[in-house]
């Protein structure tokens, strides 16, 4: 880690006083150029202004929707930082007949173009719906993120988030329902820009119970700017959800069945209401799904010298039922045509029933069968999330100043109960000795309060942007773990599995970021600053762990630019310094038992990963994307299974912190077409990532080269019939000390959208040959295990999905709140 600072927080101040503010504001007042102005107003009949109409910017050639804005008291609007090129600005109210659509032609980067009055007459009939065709493709390259549109997907109705990301270009989800993407874990999953409060199985469970219906499109951001939270070594998943932009009442249902070897159902509702001054919006969405994971591990245990004393044969099978309940409301008021207010409430409410069976055949020095024992286990979780967030947008002027404020109180109460009962037997399967009968109750707590203020200031006289901003976050967490043995007909308090720890964290942050524009160069530069308190403290009766406390101060510059070689080609630089701090339940030191066998326990002393990364990308036809990337990563979380100190035979699953990890990657791009009936977009990631370092008394060094594609086609058939085909392939990955072998898998689909295509029926099979399964290999110096994972992938789903009410576009504004890396890290 770097050197503690000991009065951070003065040091923060000097360095944003005396040092990068002004040097940016002085580097980026100096330029000269400007940028381009569409300005206008919006009139009834009577030459009344029309304050609060909905005004559109499209493109000239295919009416592709470029920004939205609505009119001020006096009528007025005005678009800002329009790049060269002809468009069309049309407005709408409720009420009202679309107006004519006025002509605007660019022809400078410094132009104010003022449009004639747009005139608005009162419709004389029943208003019907604006419609702007084009539909985006399913996977957009863009040279900062790649964006995945779910809702255009046909073979993602009815499937699951996790599901989702599964397919993702780039994206991996392992057997431990570790994330990772292009072959780097530490990624942020956020869902509409606040980072989600779980991480390894507590996040893809959450995943598992949120419907791929209620989500619009996932951006893949690999190299976030400085305004983003330095956390996160991989990069960024943003989930972000569908909401209605339209004037006046308006909504969404959808519906879907799923049958694998066991049924699904997702069931959603969403509801939005937009008047001149208020906008009300809300959605509710159940899921209830059964599946299974069937894992078989052949575990060899080592002694120090090498020889091998023993394995275990275990065969695992778990059944999960998960209810979730998910909520969200909110409101925004306009209080002016210059601010915003607004609140957001949600709630996340899962229960999980899991029963587990294990059965291991205990083999001995000699390789031969000397006894077993039973496991089976009754395993309730049940998650209560719940937040709010106050927020704030005003803008200060014409020029486009303008601030943010946001205010986030969330809190997260998880509530587990496990039963296990083991039995013994000796090879004639006879009891060796009284069943072993555990029973674990967990209570924790988590609360995270944030405040972000962010401000961002258009300098038009040079061509730029300037954006600085403050955040503070405090984090409390409280997990209390209670074991109980009942072999003996009571209740006996096991000391050694009991924990309860208690977790306090503040972390305070400024950024400054600017960018400016040439006529043919971007660039735009930026800095973070983050200081960082912690303290853990685990009571127990025999505590094994001291206390610990952590003060530091960091910062993250970030620098990214963009060059337009030519019409055809243009070339892009970027590079950041991140961090990658450990979730919680990470850092949380009580133990979590599996079987007799395996448990696992998180690691108060696990150090944050810091990495600095560099990509190189290249754009030809604004179509065909390759990026050349690099980073290098040190203090790497890793997640190691290894034997445990307290006993024989005993393994232990915690994250340990390797030395380093290098990283050289190749993504590319190559989306094609054939008429205006067939699409496919192609993306293939080679990577080579070298992990080193020492840990459970073995020296590692691998690394292997590993190719991985994503091909999605879709075709256009008659009569609003379509189909998706979509294919992923993975070869050989290694993450530190485990190695996964090659895996494919095929989903493909068909719809049908009827009734003025408002409503639409899918029908589809994902993993559609029973390919999705996954083979694994570890080795320690004194530990090797070989794996053998299948789960419910081969799974038969119908979807309706139904649109409803007006359909005239409004602009909607963020609503995300500022705590977003603090609830990343809750799990």
């Amino acid at each position: 880690m770097n050197q503690f600072l000991s009065q951070p927080g003065k040091a923060v101040h000097q360095v944003l006083r005396y040092g990068l503010l002004p040097a940016l504001w002085l580097t980026f007042s100096t330029a000269f150029a400007q940028q381009a102005t569409i300005a206008g107003k919006v009139l009834e009949d009577a030459n009344k202004p029309m304050g609060y109409a909905n005004v559109l910017l499209l493109q000239a050639a295919d009416s592709a929707l470029v920004k939205g804005t609505l009119t001020d008291e006096a009528g007025a609007f005005q678009f800002e930082g329009i790049a060269i090129g002809r468009y069309k600005v049309v407005a709408s109210m409720v009420g009202f007949g679309k107006s004519k659509a006025m002509e605007a032609h660019i022809t400078a980067p410094d132009q104010r173009l003022t449009l004639d009055a747009i005139l608005m007459s009162q419709a004389a009939t029943a208003l019907k719906e604006v419609v702007i065709e084009g539909q985006k493709p399913l996977i957009e390259q863009h040279l900062d993120k790649t964006v995945v549109n779910v809702e255009n997907s046909i073979v993602s109705a009815g499937s699951t988030a996790l599901e989702v990301l599964e397919k993702a270009p780039g994206v991996v989800v392992d057997q431990n329902d570790n994330i990772s993407m292009r072959g780097r874990q530490g990624v942020i999953v956020m869902v509409d820009g606040k980072p989600v409060p779980m991480s390894g199985s507590e996040l893809a469970n959450m995943l598992r119970g949120m419907a791929a219906s209620s989500v619009e499109k996932i951006e893949l951001i690999t190299n976030p700017s400085a305004k983003y939270d330095a956390a996160g070594n991989s990069g960024i998943i943003d989930i972000r959800l569908k909401r209605d932009k339209s004037l006046g009442t308006n909504g969404t249902f959808s519906s879907s069945f799923g049958q694998g070897r066991y049924a699904k159902t997702n069931q959603g509702l969403q509801l939005n209401h937009r008047a001149r001054k208020f906008n009300l919006f809300g959605n509710y969405n159940y899921v209830l799904r059964k599946d299974f994971n069937e894992l078989d591990i052949y575990r060899r245990f080592f002694d120090e010298a090498g020889a091998y004393t023993g394995a275990y044969d275990q065969q695992n099978v778990f059944k999960m039922n998960f209810s979730n309940h998910t909520v969200r409301v909110g409101a925004d008021y306009l209080l002016s045509p210059k601010t915003t207010v607004g609140v957001v409430a949600n709630g996340f409410f899962m229960g999980i029933d899991r029963t587990s069976y294990n059965r291991s055949a205990v083999i001995n020095a000699s390789n031969q069968p000397e006894s077993s024992f039973l496991t089976n286990a009754l395993v309730a979780h049940d998650r209560r999330n719940q937040g709010i967030n106050f927020n704030l947008k005003h803008t200060i002027d014409s020029l486009g100043r303008e601030i943010t404020a946001d205010l986030d109180y969330i809190a997260f109460k998880n509530a587990d109960e496990q039963n296990f009962t083991t039995n013994y037997y000796n090879l004639s399967n006879e009891p060796l000795r009284n069943p072993y009968l555990l029973y674990g109750s967990l209570d924790g707590n988590l609360t995270i309060r944030s405040a972000k203020v962010d401000y961002r200031q258009p300098m038009p006289t040079i061509g730029g942007n300037l954006e600085a901003g403050l955040k503070s976050s405090l984090v409390s967490a409280d997990n209390n773990l209670q074991f109980y043995d009942r072999s003996n007909g009571g209740d006996v308090f096991d000391t050694d599995k009991s924990n309860h720890f208690l977790y306090d964290e503040n972390i305070n942050a400024a950024y400054v970021n600017a960018n400016k524009k040439w006529s043919k160069l971007n660039a735009q530069v930026g800095l973070r600053l983050e200081h960082t308190n912690a303290k853990g403290e685990q009571r127990s009766e025999v505590p094994t762990d001291k206390p610990f406390d952590r003060n530091y101060t960091q910062l993250f510059p970030s620098a990214a630019m963009n060059y337009s070689l030519s019409k055809k080609h243009d070339l892009g630089l970027s590079v950041s310094r991140r961090i990658n701090r450990p979730s919680y339940n990470q850092l949380n030191p009580f133990k979590n038992f599996l079987d007799p066998s395996t448990y696992s326990a998180g690691n108060p002393y696990l150090n944050p990963e810091l990495s600095y990364s560099f990509e190189l990308t290249h754009t030809f036809d604004q179509r065909f994307i390759t990026k050349l990337s690099y980073s290098c990563t040190t203090d790497v979380m890793v997640n190691v299974l290894s034997p445990a100190p307290e006993g024989d035979k005993l393994v232990r699953q915690r994250f340990e912190n390797l030395a380093t990890l290098d990283y050289f990657g190749l993504t590319a791009t190559a989306p094609f077409s054939i008429g205006n009936w067939f699409n496919s977009v192609n993306n293939a990631t080679f990577y080579y990532g070298l992990y080193r370092g020492n840990l459970a008394d073995t020296d590692l060094r691998n690394g292997v080269p590993t190719f991985n594609l994503n091909s999605n086609n879709t075709v256009k058939l008659p009569n609003n019939w379509s189909a998706e085909l979509a294919g992923v392939f993975r070869s050989q990955e290694v993450y530190g000390f485990l190695e996964v072998d090659p895996i494919w898998f095929v989903s493909a689909g068909v719809q049908k959208q009827f009734w003025d295509k408002k409503a639409s029926l899918k029908l589809h099979v994902t993993d559609a040959f029973y390919t999705n399964k996954v083979r694994g290999y570890t080795h320690l110096a004194r530990y090797a295990e070989n794996f053998y994972q299948r789960r419910d992938t081969q799974v038969a789903t119908i979807s309706f999905n139904y649109r409803f009410g007006n359909a005239q576009s409004a602009p909607s504004r963020r609503r995300t709140g500022g705590a977003e890396e603090e609830t990343r890290r809750a799990g």
